[in-house]
């Protein structure tokens, strides 16, 4: 796994705004014990190298160690609670939606 994994990430129902207007990002992915990275390592650095302002926007994408409800996640277009949530092992070239349903009125 030399390099780690690339995955392509999308930001959408507004969640652009905490990500600096980025709508879509690549991620190179890796763990420090060499094994394959998993969605909770994707969090991780999504929260280190994407979110602009983390003291200030954390709470809009996670609540402890998970997204925040109210934010749908796809994997390749599948609930990630059909594929194992932060368990689920990242694949080269996996898409992975972040979708916000909370819509202010």
């Amino acid at each position: 796994m030399a390099g780690g994994i690339n995955v392509d990430v999308e930001f959408l129902g507004g969640l652009d705004s905490i990500f600096g207007g980025l709508t879509k990002a690549k991620c190179i992915v890796t763990r420090k014990d060499n094994n394959v990275p998993t969605m909770r390592d994707l969090l991780a650095y999504i929260v280190q190298n994407i979110l602009v302002d983390r003291e200030k926007d954390l709470c809009v994408f996670m609540q402890e160690e998970n997204v925040r409800p109210g934010i749908l996640v796809l994997i390749n277009d599948t609930d990630w609670e059909l594929e194992g949530e932060l368990n689920y092992k990242l694949n080269n070239d996996d898409l992975i939606s972040f979708t916000s349903t909370l819509h202010g009125g």
